[in-house]
């Protein structure tokens, strides 16, 4: 570990960047939680939980290559705006329709909200690429490591206050009031987007490539670069495997017997303990990566999930769900720092974008396995199994991957691994 840093925060753009990342989270729980809630009281299924993580997953899919492509092609300040206003302008219809302001049926009502989640996924694809690429051109290399523990650490505060707040406001005031509040944090995040000063470093006059050969070539790259490729994948499969967000609104009801302002508490709960592990490697940056260290936190993460299912209280579900976001934080700063110092400015969107994918799929479709895994084998033995699931994939990276329980990074010599 190195001294205490600060330094990072001096620059008025990275704080920027930081701020509208946290904002524009914070909208993005609390709209998950309302949406959560809403469905599930309008239709009492687990399967349909877990469907709106299918809705916003496959959209967000289909576009994150092409996404890429358009980030390194174009200023990725200028998509980074265009996406957060593109947000604000669909939680705006949310808040008009879903809030009440018209009172529309059930059936129509749904409809609304999956299309609203479809147009969120299909944003998403370009917003992921967009502000990855921005960092670079605001920070300084030898500081990645720090910026990108503060940006989790600024993530983690957005997942504490979006579903807390939310949650409170909604069990309080109803959906209405829940809905301005998603919708404030989402046009402030907008706002403060006009504001960040990134200069394009890259040659202005870089032949552009054709958008398939452009594609192709991010693919290959990163094929080539096992460590990286290790990295992301590892972290996809246990998030997939042992992820049980979009199912917590019917373990809030049904194993805990607690209403709107319990499932906001369990959705922040993960970051409680996100947030501490950020800004401790944020304060005390990681010069020295290593696969082992990787390897202990994503079987932490699923022997926390494996004790998540056993919970009969809101207490001991809230202790695991906080210890799983630690281990989850140290994956993040891991794969965010690894990406950054590994991938060629000139490729950040297109492999950011595949890392997008990664994470869509472990996260929108982790949901919309969780809700068949649900409905299929019980709402609890589906998140135990899930979590022995996690547990099982790193014994296998473990035992089949010799050359990845190896990798060393060294951040401070800025040591490239292919």
């Amino acid at each position: 570990m190195e001294r205490l840093s600060f330094e990072v925060l001096k620059n008025p753009s990275f704080r920027l960047l930081v701020l509208t990342r946290m904002l524009a989270l914070t909208a993005m729980q609390a709209q998950a939680v309302i949406v959560g809630w809403q469905i599930y009281e309008i239709t009492g299924s687990v399967f349909m939980l877990g469907l709106t993580g299918l809705a916003e997953a496959l959209p967000a899919l289909a576009c994150a290559l092409f996404a890429g492509h358009i980030v390194d092609n174009n200023h990725p300040a200028k998509v980074y705006v265009l996406c957060l206003s593109g947000l604000a302008v669909n939680v705006l219809m949310l808040a008009v329709f879903a809030g009440g302001l018209f009172n529309v049926g059930n059936t129509a009502l749904l409809g609304i909200i999956f299309t609203a989640i479809i147009v969120a996924g299909f944003i998403r694809s370009f917003i992921f690429p967009s502000a990855f690429s921005l960092l670079p051109l605001i920070v300084a290399r030898k500081d990645f490591s720090a910026a990108n523990s503060w940006q989790t650490a600024g993530q983690q505060v957005a997942f504490i206050g979006g579903p807390t707040v939310a949650g409170l406001i909604y069990g309080a005031y109803g959906a209405e009031i829940a809905w301005i509040f998603a919708l404030c944090m989402i046009v402030t995040a907008a706002f403060a987007a006009f504001m960040i000063r990134a200069p394009l470093t890259r040659d202005p006059a870089r032949k552009r490539l054709p958008a398939l050969q452009s594609i192709s070539e991010g693919w290959t790259f990163l094929m080539a670069n096992r460590a990286l490729l290790s990295v992301m994948a590892l972290d996809m499969l246990a998030v997939l495997l042992g992820g049980a967000m979009a199912i917590l609104p019917a373990f809030a009801d049904q194993v805990l017997g607690v209403g709107a302002e319990g499932l906001g508490l369990l959705r922040a709960s993960p970051a409680i303990g996100a947030i501490l592990t950020a800004l401790w490697f944020a304060l005390r940056p990681m010069q020295l990566i290593t696969a082992r260290r990787m390897l202990i936190v994503v079987a932490g993460f699923g022997f926390c999930m494996v004790g998540f299912g056993f919970s009969t209280s809101l207490l001991a579900a809230v202790f695991f769900l906080a210890l799983s976001g630690a281990f989850d934080s140290v994956s993040m700063v891991i794969r965010g720092t690894l990406m950054q110092v590994l991938t060629p400015e000139n490729m950040k969107g297109r492999i950011s974008s595949v890392n997008s994918m990664f994470i869509i799929s472990s996260n929108e479709l982790g949901a919309f396995q969780s809700g068949v895994a649900a409905a299929a084998f019980g709402l609890v033995p589906s998140i135990i199994l899930g979590g022995f699931g996690t547990l099982g994939v790193v014994a296998g990276v473990a035992v089949l991957s010799p050359s990845f329980r190896k990798m060393r990074v060294d951040l401070a010599q800025s040591e490239k691994l292919g």
